[in-house]
């Protein structure tokens, strides 16, 4: 499976824990467009050869597009790839910057999946995030897209703000759920370098939530969620059966994708293919547009990757989410990592951290906890 991202870097304003490359303001939409369509092109014999499964508009915030943008821009990604007709097309939508026609405009120009960043319902914590719409447009975005088509809602939340409660966090998911989503990210809060909440923190006027308080939050998540039928598929990530992100899995499945537009991360093949090559582009739409207009590729870096480094993220990846299969790393890494640590995963199986179905090792609930922890030393 292959994936196609659309990196779209403008907000109307950049909330304080975002280090996603974006810019306040459009003035240099109309530019980004035409280096955008440029840069696919540029990738057709690439992707020659491929079915790409996904495709997924992310940001910023890709719903400051209009829908004309986002049909001319599915146009170009069709003419460059074979796309698969029955193909997941995300749009990343923040309330406050969509409407009944433009959400019917999306639908209509070939979005089927919406991913709304709300991250919570409480006044104050929106204003101390920095986001740019209330509670109630943030519960008129779920209803406009039900009428708008939609068939296929995820909801975004952020969990572990800082004096956070388990009150608090109870009241945010139960209105969340209260709006009958397919699928949601609850993710906790967490203080990237060089942003305003860095600086916040580094000040002393603001103080995280101590471990042990998030793990509570993150184990009330993992059982409200259960209860009301939600599959929990990867560490932040809940759907009802048959709602999983297939974009996501296919990061987390280390498949093939291409990315455009500053910023933008691309991974293609493997090491014993010798495709296993990663690169990024610029973080400057100045300098993604110049770099276009010059006829060149926006490449900042790029890395190819060796059996070792693509072993150890197949690890991480595999127990984030739906689980290592052991068959298939045995397949193509060799049985070596696996052997070395066979008491180690015994022990896992035994302090029920981790199951075996079949042959894919899984990470339990209380597992989960620990995820990242177990990752480590099996590829230690």
């Amino acid at each position: 499976m292959s994936s196609l991202y659309l990196h779209i870097p403008f907000c109307e304003r950049k909330c304080i824990y975002c280090d996603f490359y974006s810019i306040e303001g459009l003035a240099s939409m109309d530019a980004f467009l035409d280096a955008l369509h440029l840069e696919i092109g540029r990738y057709a014999d690439v992707g020659s050869g491929m079915k790409f499964n996904t495709i997924f508009f992310g940001g910023g915030t890709p719903s400051l597009l209009n829908p004309e943008q986002v049909s001319a821009i599915l146009d170009c990604l069709h003419h460059a790839f074979d796309i698969a007709p029955d193909a997941e097309v995300t749009l990343e939508t923040n309330p406050g910057t969509v409407d009944l026609p433009k959400l019917s405009g999306f639908r209509k120009a070939g979005i089927n999946r919406l991913s709304v960043g709300i991250q919570s319902f409480h006044e104050d914590e929106l204003l101390f995030l920095g986001r740019i719409h209330d509670a109630a447009q943030a519960k008129e975005c779920i209803l406009l897209a039900r009428k708008a088509g939609f068939e296929n809602v995820s909801i975004d939340m952020i969990y572990s703000l800082p004096g956070q409660s388990l009150e608090r966090w109870e009241a945010n998911l139960n209105q969340a759920l209260a709006l009958s989503p397919d699928h949601l990210s609850a993710y906790g809060l967490i203080v990237e370098d060089k942003t305003p909440l860095a600086k916040l923190v580094r000040a002393k006027q603001v103080s995280p939530n101590p471990p042990e308080s998030e793990a509570a939050l993150f184990e009330f998540t993992m059982k409200r969620m259960n209860e009301n039928g939600y599959e929990h598929y990867e560490v932040s990530n809940y759907a009802r059966p048959g709602y999983r992100s297939i974009h996501n899995l296919n990061y987390w499945r280390h498949g093939s994708y291409l990315g455009f537009g500053p910023s933008a991360h691309s991974f293609w093949g493997s090491p014993r293919s010798q495709l296993g090559r990663r690169w990024w582009n610029v973080a400057s739409v100045t300098a993604y547009v110049n770099r276009i207009r010059e006829g060149e590729l926006p490449i900042a870096s790029q890395e190819m990757l060796s059996d070792d480094a693509l072993m150890t993220e197949r690890v991480f990846l595999g127990l984030r989410s739906d689980g290592l299969d052991m068959q298939a790393f045995r397949k193509e890494f060799g049985g070596t990592l696996l052997d070395k640590h066979s008491r180690l995963i015994e022990g896992f199986v035994e302090s029920d951290l981790a199951c075996i179905e079949g042959e894919v090792l899984r990470v339990t609930s209380k597992g989960y906890l620990l995820c990242d922890e177990m990752s480590a030393r099996l590829v230690s």
